[in-house]
């Protein structure tokens, strides 16, 4: 029954992209310098994929990977500092606390090390990493950690949301869910905030772990249990998410009630949320666009055509807004119209998008022999150098990670 579920859900996905037309027209902090065009000044190089975002701290970059290795990287040069290994694939983007940064890896640990030397510092074991059981190749990331006031608080693939001792890594509580949880959470007033596969966001007491209350997602034909996959923001009284049941949810942040949903007519809310001077950033995966949002109400401002699938987050500089996409192309747009001002294409997209497209960007009339299973879209993000992460502004530099196994900085021309 589920392989029959499959075929039906990948022949959907892919109609939806034969069928998309063009339409008209947390936080990521930034100096508001940076605006198209930009320029690539590095790339750094390996052998396999990026799905984490990088994180930028003292002119360093640190970004884990598929070789289950986290990597420090010079800001300036590109060139490597040191490189730690696990044993498990890092999706996990590293949180920085002091001189520290911490992430999980597939292999059921979470790792602090040393931001200079990539020593270790400690490391703890939870019940082990898993991906979501219904199309599993579709759990793209791991939980990203957190750290706030000496705690390191973050999510597993065993269901249980961690807070740990952020000196040594000791347990101070654990929250059991009903499903694998690989959202990143959000703190806000001794509140913390993440959303579980069980369909729920919970907001648990920071220093306690206790249960304040939980929201349950509408739920989908395909995705019935409405599984919350993405990124929760906070925003003065509410905090916005997103879902695999195609919706965006603005939820009330002190007694766990919706105040409106905005559902998406192809498919699933994934990218995380960013609002900046009261405006409401998310792209969409199916509906490949950014769009631009009233954060009270829900209502577009302006839409921009991405023609592409986006799980990662925007990034916001003063008159422009970066977003990158699974086609391997990163945009710029303006902040104000939702025009279109600049594009990068990865040259793995330039290389390999005749397996794929036609020339404007639409899907093969035999795409069907080609992508026959699930697994198959990743092969083909893969091929195309797809922006699963989040660009990340610094100064005059933006730089973002690519499944063709590179990070790219770009300078402002």
């Amino acid at each position: 029954m589920q392989a029959k579920h499959l075929k039906l859900l990948i022949t959907y996905l892919l109609l939806l992209h034969y069928s998309f037309e063009g339409y008209t027209q947390n936080s990521k902090e930034s100096t508001p310098t940076n605006k198209p065009p930009l320029t690539p000044v590095w790339i750094y190089k390996t052998a396999q994929p990026f799905f984490a975002s990088p994180v930028i701290v003292n002119n360093l970059i640190f970004c884990g990977n598929l070789d289950s290795t986290m990597h420090a990287i010079d800001l300036i040069t590109g060139k490597p500092i040191w490189k730690f290994h696990t044993q498990g694939e890092i999706r996990s983007i590293a949180a920085l606390y002091g001189n520290q940064l911490a992430f999980v890896s597939g292999d059921g640990n979470v790792y602090a090390l040393d931001q200079k030397t990539g020593r270790l510092l400690w490391k703890f074991k939870t019940q082990g990493e898993r991906t979501y059981s219904l199309y599993s190749y579709a759990d793209y990331y791991q939980s990203s950690p957190i750290f706030e006031k000496g705690i390191l608080y973050f999510g597993s693939g065993d269901s249980y949301v961690y807070a740990l001792d952020a000196n040594n890594g000791t347990l101070k509580w654990k929250f059991k869910t009903g499903d694998v949880v690989h959202a990143r959470p959000a703190l806000h007033n001794n509140q913390l905030f993440i959303g579980s596969f069980d369909g729920y966001v919970y907001a648990l007491d920071a220093i306690k772990g206790t249960l304040i209350w939980k929201f349950k997602s509408v739920g989908q034909q395909f995705f019935p249990k409405g599984e919350m996959q993405g990124n929760p923001t906070v925003f003065n009284d509410r905090i916005f998410i997103g879902s695999r049941d195609y919706n965006l949810y603005a939820i009330n942040i002190k007694e766990g009630y919706g105040l409106w949903n905005r559902q998406f007519a192809k498919g699933w809310a994934m990218g995380t949320p960013v609002v900046k001077d009261s405006v409401l950033y998310v792209g969409t995966s199916d509906d490949m666009v950014l769009l631009a949002l009233d954060p009270y109400t829900g209502r577009t401002k302006w839409q921009a055509a991405v023609k592409f699938n986006v799980f990662g987050a925007p990034a916001i500089a003063d008159t422009s807004v970066f977003i990158g996409t699974l086609m391997g192309k990163l945009f710029g747009i303006d902040r104000r119209t939702g025009a279109i001002l600049w594009t990068y294409e990865t040259e793995a997209y330039k290389r390999n998008k005749a397996r794929y497209f036609t020339e404007n960007d639409v899907y093969r009339n035999d795409i069907q022999q080609i992508i026959r299973k699930g697994e198959d879209f990743i092969t083909m993000y893969y091929d195309l150098g797809a922006f699963f992460s989040s660009p990340v502004i610094t100064g005059n530099k933006l730089i973002i990670s690519s499944t063709d196994g590179a990070i790219y900085c770009f300078n402002k021309e």
